[in-house]
């Protein structure tokens, strides 16, 4: 789910017969919950500009989610294996990460 540039992430409460969501890529925490798809849009995006006029109220600057920068940690062995292939095939690190990441992010959300 995705309202005002934040996106959601929903489960399902089976117990509860609810499902309920968390906005993600910020320290900050914003949740939602809701019995179908209306109410959780509805939910999230209560829950969202509650978070941006709290911001607002207190001065502070509302978190951005994904800004581009990721900070990945492996082993050397992985890196440099990485490196090695990215520069077999004409790219650099980080556009050979970034592709990697795309094509499986791709078949994971097809």
């Amino acid at each position: 789910m995705k309202y005002k540039g934040y996106t959601g992430i929903v489960e399902f409460d089976e117990e509860a017969k609810l499902f309920h969501g968390e906005v993600l890529g910020l320290h900050d925490v914003i949740t939602f919950q809701g019995t179908s798809v209306g109410e959780l849009e509805t939910a999230m995006a209560e829950s969202v500009d509650f978070y941006l006029n709290w911001c607002a109220e207190r001065g502070k600057e509302p978190e951005k989610p994904f800004s581009g920068k990721l900070l990945v940690r492996t082993s050397p062995e992985l890196h440099s294996r990485a490196a090695v292939a990215a520069a077999r095939i004409g790219l650099s690190l980080n556009k050979y990460i970034e592709k990697a990441i795309e094509d499986e992010t791709n078949h994971v959300l097809a």
